[in-house]
């Protein structure tokens, strides 16, 4: 089995991507506990440099590199979040950087990685095509996969977030991540497991692409089928290094519908006042579908990231 960071790895990590990343606040919002029947504590990652939590895993994972490893640059494939944050993490080190993006990407995330100053690559939808084109750049130009989730140095670094909501949210009953891939679950359960051990960690995810729960039940990786939802970040399979992590750590996962997901977007917006993509909102989503049963508890969510296409709003007519 693939090795997974300990939380000596964990606080590692944070120690070496702080002067690179923000330390997000941790917001609450009484209506929304209503809806809720428990009381919600949100870690805002939405606020993290390039607008998500992927800027910790992609951060500690090339500042992790050494001298001879960085020369050529790194490479990775990506909907949109990670590839920014790669080239975000990139450019702090002055390094090169490749993307590799399906061409059904949302523009503001195109944009975004883009602006980071990364070479983008397109590529058909699939897996396959984004593994076989990070293949080919790796080739051509020598440079190290970062990738989105496999990794242990950006599992580590994904960690760090539940890290610091723990630090300011002591004590929690209950941890919810999203999970796509499973990089950010498996670093969150990790963690939270060591510092706190009663605490349970659950997952979240669109009923649309509900790999990750087949997962955890089966204990096998099972494949993510063509699928549709709006929470396009959300839209990977698990590896077995993730899925181990999972199974080891995590207590449940719980799905939720597409109109769930966007009711729970637009009641964040509107009551919280800030902007979060519908990746975000899949865990308030669980917990208004009642598919994660933790009334009355106190809850820390994990806010992913805030990059929302302004033009194409789910709720908009």
């Amino acid at each position: 089995m693939p090795p997974l960071p300990d939380l000596d790895a964990i606080r590692a990590a944070h120690a070496r991507i702080a002067p690179h990343v923000h330390r997000t606040p941790v917001l609450t919002c009484r209506s929304i506990d209503a809806e809720t029947g428990a009381r919600l504590y949100f870690k805002c990652e939405n606020l993290q440099k390039v607008g998500a939590f992927k800027a910790r895993g992609a951060t500690n994972a090339v500042f992790s590199l050494t001298e001879a490893e960085a020369r050529h640059g790194v490479v990775t494939h990506s909907s949109g979040n990670h590839g920014a944050a790669l080239a975000y993490a990139a450019a702090r080190r002055g390094i090169p950087v490749w993307v590799v993006m399906p061409d059904n990407a949302p523009k503001v995330k195109q944009d975004n990685v883009r602006r980071f100053g990364a070479t983008i690559r397109f590529c058909a939808p699939t897996v396959a095509a984004r593994e076989a084109a990070c293949a080919d750049i790796e080739r051509e130009t020598g440079a190290a996969l970062i990738h989105p989730f496999d990794d242990e140095r950006v599992i580590a670094g994904q960690g760090t977030a539940v890290v610091e909501l723990l630090d300011d949210a002591p004590d929690l009953d209950v941890v919810i991540a999203p999970v796509g891939g499973g990089g950010l679950l498996s670093g969150t359960a990790i963690a939270a497991k060591a510092l706190r051990s009663a605490v349970r960690v659950f997952g979240a995810e669109p009923a649309n692409a509900d790999d990750a729960a087949r997962s955890f039940v089966s204990g096998r990786v099972e494949p993510l089928p063509s699928t549709t939802t709006i929470a396009d970040g959300l839209r990977t399979t698990l590896s077995a290094r993730t899925l181990a992590a999972i199974r080891a750590h995590v207590d449940a996962i719980g799905t939720a519908r597409e109109a769930a997901i966007v009711r729970a977007m637009r009641m964040t917006w509107e009551r919280m006042k800030i902007v979060i993509e519908p990746s975000s909102a899949v865990p308030l989503a669980c917990l208004l579908e009642r598919t994660l049963e933790a009334s009355g508890a106190r809850i820390g969510i994990i806010l992913t990231g805030g990059n929302v296409d302004l033009d194409r709003l789910p709720w908009q007519v």
